[in-house]
């Protein structure tokens, strides 16, 4: 029988998170002239490190097939330009960057971060393994490297002059089968002044609020200060700021230097250590009893969709995120109960979800189709998608949340 070892400390695992069954990649979408082709599916089973507490799914596809033509580009999301907009003013700022700093961001997607620092005039570098979205961030201005990194990356840029007095690693660190050799390059790239600053989702809130659907083969881990706190560790780095975000339904975003860099400790490290013990989060319980909460907020959704199918009520989703084909997929919905979806985003139009092989659509076809429910897949921008297509309840059309728990909103 095959052992599977934790990829940060190398313990054996054997203790189950989350089984979510089987699953095609979450970002392998289907075109319809494919639409008769088999598809790929792999196990989707998270386990938990007893000895680290580090969340993770076994590595079945390399980065280098999920990332190569990648379907996610970060400028369709209003919400996540604020974001990125409010980060930029704000480590400009604090770290006192200007024409004279060097700013590297890594899986730099479409530019959407990067390109507030150029317009302020501060040398920057995206690095994206994702050619197509890379090439989108040049065109907006952006220097981008195609390249995935870790410590070879990362020994490249140096030798050709690069130094980061700010590394930013947004959505990434979970992306990264081998995290310790790209927590390395992270260390290495940094100035003895420098930041890195990591944004992940929260552990601590996808158990909270049963967020199973952001499980998927492209997150290899699934983080808390706990973990991380003991792999930055391993390069020589500590942890001295947390910030607890809204995106992805909650996230953390760590700031971590050298150990023997001047940046001052804050109070909120010991808040999310805190935060995470009440948590239980170095306890085997918390997480034996989250892959049971798994099966009733999957019984939850199948009685929402049952109940309108039996009521002769037609159900569309919005979006096409990678969350949501965990969700179809688990709870075994296809077209029979939801018709189609939609998305703002021109590369996902035209294509079939994986597995559930539902249609993603423009989003003016909401308004052609008429649905009395439209649900949010990705239910972590409701208030914005909610707002966007508010005309829905013009004909009595409602929105649908899908997690925690399946709401119908006012």
């Amino acid at each position: 029988m095959k052992r599977i070892r934790c990829r940060l400390c190398e313990a054996e695992l054997a203790e189950t998170f989350a089984d979510l069954g089987m699953s095609p990649l979450s970002n392998s979408f289907v075109a319809k002239e494919r639409r008769h082709k088999a598809e790929t599916f792999f196990p989707l089973h998270a386990y938990v490190c007893t000895s680290c507490w580090l969340v993770q799914l076994e590595e079945f596809e390399s980065p280098k097939n999920i990332f190569n033509e990648y379907l996610y580009f970060s400028s369709y999301a209003d919400s996540w330009l604020k974001h990125c907009e409010a980060y930029c003013a704000h480590v400009v700022s604090r770290f006192k960057l200007d024409a004279g700093s060097q700013v590297v961001e890594i899986a730099s997607n479409d530019g959407a971060l990067l390109k507030n620092f150029v317009a302020r005039g501060i040398p920057s570098l995206g690095v994206e393994p994702a050619a197509n979205v890379a090439k989108a961030a040049v065109e907006q201005g952006v220097p981008t490297e195609v390249a995935f990194f870790g410590t070879e990356t990362s020994l490249s840029l140096k030798q050709r002059g690069f130094s980061a007095d700010l590394i930013a690693a947004n959505n990434v660190l979970a992306h990264v089968p081998d995290i310790v050799d790209f927590v390395a390059g992270c260390a290495s790239l940094l100035k003895p002044d420098g930041v890195v600053t990591f944004e992940f989702p929260s552990l601590e809130r996808l158990i909270a609020e049963t967020q199973f659907d952001t499980i998927y083969h492209e997150h290899f881990s699934y983080l808390s200060l706990l973990s991380v706190e003991r792999l930055f560790g391993l390069h020589g780095l500590r942890v001295f700021d947390v910030q607890t975000l809204p995106t992805h339904g909650g996230s953390l975003r760590i700031f971590a230097c050298r150990k023997s860099a001047a940046h001052a400790l804050c109070d909120s490290v010991a808040a999310q250590r805190h935060l995470e013990a009440a948590a239980a989060l170095g306890q085997i319980d918390a997480y034996r009893k989250f892959a049971r909460t798994v099966v009733d907020a999957k019984i939850d959704i199948l009685r929402f969709f049952i109940d309108a199918h039996q009521s002769r009520k037609r159900v569309v989703g919005y979006g096409a995120p990678a969350k949501a084909n965990t969700l179809l997929n688990f709870c075994g919905i296809g077209t029979e109960l939801l018709e189609f979806t939609v998305d703002r985003n021109p590369h996902k139009q035209g294509m079939l979800m994986p597995g559930s092989r539902v249609p993603v659509l423009s989003p003016d076809e909401i308004f052609k189709a008429r649905p009395d429910y439209v649900m949010i897949l990705p239910w972590n921008l409701q208030a914005e998608i909610s707002e966007s297509m508010k005309d829905i309840r013009a004909w009595g059309g409602k929105f649908v949340v899908p997690i925690p728990k399946v709401r119908i909103l006012p």
